[in-house]
């Protein structure tokens, strides 16, 4: 068992680290709003720190899922950041979902300290958090890797890495890319099947073995049908993503039109007041809209 440190405890880094010490792992938690760290202590033992520093202090892995590029920059570096407390070899896991531009950034300052670094960012939203079932795209040193899956796999149903450094965030912008048509392409089914007067639950039982099931098809449609969206990840959280898909395309001059119109789409969810509602809300928006 290793010893870690686990740096924000949002929906998704509170059971993340839950899990860690459930494994066996020694965990000190640190969080903005030191009240959450208090409250994960009390429910799941281990230890909290003052500052991401504290926290990084003899740790073998250090974990952290933040909000965005600043906030990781900002757990990361400095005199207060987890780069500083960090011992030679130690190896930071990041599973915020950022640019690849601040990984490749992040990544060759923890080069220069002789530390590790392997970019994770995470699919599964807050139920797979929740119930230790989440996708994990890694991308870095391949033996920084295979130092670190043994302990991610605490909350992962499958890690794997893509390639060096970056690759684990370009393989969460595919992933984005895709959820972005899928959720739409439900959105109007469903709300093409009450239009049309057919029971939208009987039809998702129809086509949902066939060649249109998906995930979000299973997990959504009973919700989005009773118009149900205070769950799962956020519109706010997907913009942010999809705001990544779209500068990283144009960078590489991959053309993502389907993503380019969803994302507006979202802007619409969120000038609703939708912005903490789950992404399936884009049926909300296609009935706002008739």
């Amino acid at each position: 068992m290793a010893k870690c440190a686990f740096l924000g405890l949002g929906v998704m880094g509170y059971p993340m680290a839950g899990h860690m010490t459930k494994a066996g792992h020694e965990v000190t938690v640190y969080n903005r709003t030191a009240a959450k760290a208090e409250k994960w202590v009390a429910e799941f033992g281990g230890a909290s720190a003052a500052t991401p520093r504290e926290a990084a202090e003899g740790a073998d892995f250090i974990m952290a899922c933040v909000g965005n590029d600043d906030d990781l920059r900002a757990v990361c570096t400095g005199e207060e950041g987890a780069f500083a407390g960090m011992k030679p070899g130690a190896i930071f896991v990041d599973h915020t979902t950022v640019s690849s531009m601040v990984t490749t950034e992040l990544s060759a300052i923890a080069a220069e300290k002789g530390l590790g670094f392997v970019d994770a960012p995470v699919s599964g939203g807050q139920a797979g958090a929740e119930n230790g079932q989440l996708v994990v795209m890694c991308g870095g040193e391949q033996a920084h890797y295979d130092a670190a899956a043994p302990v991610i796999d605490a909350y992962a149903k499958l890690c794997k890495r893509l390639g060096e450094s970056g690759a684990g965030q370009l393989c969460k912008m595919v992933n984005q890319i895709c959820i972005a048509g899928l959720v739409q392409g439900l959105s109007e089914g469903l709300a093409f099947a009450e239009k049309a007067g057919i029971d939208g639950r009987e039809v998702v039982e129809v086509i949902g073995g066939g060649a249109a099931g998906s995930w979000q098809m299973v997990n959504r449609f009973e919700t989005m049908l009773d118009d149900k969206f205070d769950h799962g990840f956020a519109v706010d959280w997907m913009r942010k993503d999809l705001g990544i898909c779209l500068a990283t395309g144009d960078e590489i001059g991959a053309s993502l039109p389907v993503t380019a119109l969803v994302d507006q789409f979202y802007k619409d969810v969120q000038a609703m007041g939708g912005g903490r509602w789950d992404t399936s809300a884009l049926i909300k928006r296609l009935k706002a809209f008739d």
